[in-house]
């Protein structure tokens, strides 16, 4: 497999944030780079749950340009390359699979991954906390399920899914109590509490919530769309009844659809 393509973008780069090159390009920093990291790489993402592999080519490419972006930039400042870059992830592959590199039996994915975390663990001495590791720039949904699942792997477990279930009904009656007294401040915290229980939830069953909570504002969005198509006039100028029954005709008219595509 050739990488004649991989290293004509690299020269392109280049050419791009040189003096020859383009102004904008020139002017772009990490920094000023970030959002657009993050944009690429949701774009990305919505190429997969679509299953548009044309699309998801072309996604995959602009999360590449991101990266080697960001290689140049700071192989201008003498800190690396791409290719410093290139090393070091595949350095990293081959220390985390010692059973296919370096003759390690393993029984399962499930030995694979607390080997993974033990590697981990003895690479980055300095983390002395089990929660130590996770991007303060997560969504707050995605940190949530990550400090539940390190917690978990050192023990810090609920005994069963009924004392789960039991803490999510505490969080909830003392979000209530806060409501009553109209504290607003307990009031964000219960509900971060109630949020953060639910994540565990999710995780119990083995749902991941950031895709799950996606998947419910798909829905919600193709309902309500649908609801103003089906509208003569603003959704506005409808009472609390009319509105849910377009809402319940939407359902029914999306359920439909969605047998008929399967």
């Amino acid at each position: 497999m050739g990488l004649e393509n991989l290293k004509k973008l690299i020269e392109t780069i280049a050419l791009l944030r040189s003096p020859q090159g383009c102004p904008w390009d020139r002017e772009q920093t990490h920094k000023s780079l970030r959002e657009n990291l993050l944009q690429e790489t949701y774009e990305a993402l919505d190429a997969i749950d679509k299953g548009d592999d044309e699309n998801l080519k072309e996604e995959l490419g602009d999360v590449l340009l991101q990266v080697v972006l960001h290689s140049q930039i700071a192989s201008e400042d003498n800190k690396y390359t791409i290719d410093d870059v290139a090393k070091a992830i595949n350095d990293k592959l081959i220390r985390r699979h010692p059973h296919v590199f370096a003759g390690l039996e393993v029984k399962n994915s499930d030995e694979v991954m607390v080997n993974w975390e033990k590697l981990k663990r003895q690479e980055k001495p300095e983390r002395k906390s089990a929660l130590s590791g996770i991007a303060e720039t997560l969504p707050a949904l995605l940190a949530a399920q990550e400090l539940s699942k390190k917690a978990v792997k050192s023990g810090f477990e609920w005994t069963d899914v009924q004392s789960l279930w039991d803490c999510f009904r505490s969080e909830i009656e003392e979000f209530k109590q806060d409501v009553e007294k109209n504290n607003k401040k307990g009031m964000e915290e219960e509900f971060g509490d109630i949020l953060f229980s639910l994540v565990n939830v999710a995780r119990w069953h083995g749902i991941d919530p950031e895709i799950a909570l996606i998947g419910a504002n798909k829905k919600f969005k193709k309902r309500f769309q649908l609801m103003e198509s089906m509208a003569s006039k603003d959704l506005a100028e409808y009472n609390i009844d009319e509105l849910e029954a377009f809402w319940q005709e939407a359902k029914i008219k999306l359920k439909h659809m969605e047998n008929n595509l399967s």
